[in-house]
């Protein structure tokens, strides 16, 4: 089955959801159609699979992460997106197809991909939100960032060729440690207790230094 389902993602994306047929994709296996029955009925089953592969996946996979309690914000944070771009990573080809072929998805199947990209948002907005609460992360728009975090994430789909010469690894905790930096803030900057009053020491310090800079400016 595995291997009748990479195939028609290979299809779908060379030719489009709609230029494919199952003949096409019997032909591709090796198989004939009458044969290919006995496997996948429609070329809905095989875009319910991709689904399932690519956003159902990837959201229980970031649900999982969000979870923990052994992490703090920051590592959560980490982990998600370490996690989510070695899913685009691995599974291109299921990415782009979907994203290619959003319009013509069935309604029932559209629907089941647009839940599961909301799963996904919802799991690193949920963090983001978060680490901000406690003071881990500077007080940054949780929906904005997130949404600028999983495209970077995305992207990994469409320029990074893998190759025993460039693993996906590497670039998946390269992209993580980007995404921790965007929000983080300086380890001095962290409050001693996530609580409102540790933010409000915070914004203390903040007043602290603008009374300074403005004293300065009048000498």
């Amino acid at each position: 089955m595995s291997e009748i389902i990479d195939q028609a993602m290979r299809l779908f994306a060379e030719r489009g959801y709609d230029g494919t047929t199952l003949q096409d994709v019997a032909e591709a296996v090796g198989l004939s159609r009458a044969n290919l029955y006995n496997y996948v009925k429609s070329k809905e089953e095989l875009l319910v699979a991709m689904v399932d592969a690519t956003t159902q996946s990837a959201a229980s996979s970031l649900r999982e992460v969000r979870r923990r309690t052994d992490l703090d914000s920051a590592e959560k944070l980490r982990m998600l997106v370490h996690t989510l771009v070695l899913h685009r990573a691995e599974q291109p080809a299921q990415f782009r197809t979907l994203d290619r072929s959003d319009q013509a998805l069935p309604a029932e199947i559209a629907k089941k991909h647009l839940e599961g990209r909301r799963a996904v948002l919802r799991e690193i907005t949920e963090v983001v939100e978060e680490g901000v609460t406690v003071g881990r992360f500077r007080p940054v728009d949780a929906g904005i960032t997130a949404l600028s975090i999983i495209g970077m994430c995305n992207w990994v789909a469409w320029w990074f060729h893998p190759s025993p010469a460039h693993p996906a690894e590497p670039v998946a905790e390269q992209i993580a440690e980007n995404a921790v930096a965007m929000v983080v803030r300086d380890a001095g900057r962290i409050p001693d207790t996530p609580t409102p009053l540790g933010i409000v020491s915070l914004l203390r310090q903040d007043l602290d230094h603008l009374a300074r800079l403005l004293t300065a400016e009048d000498e």
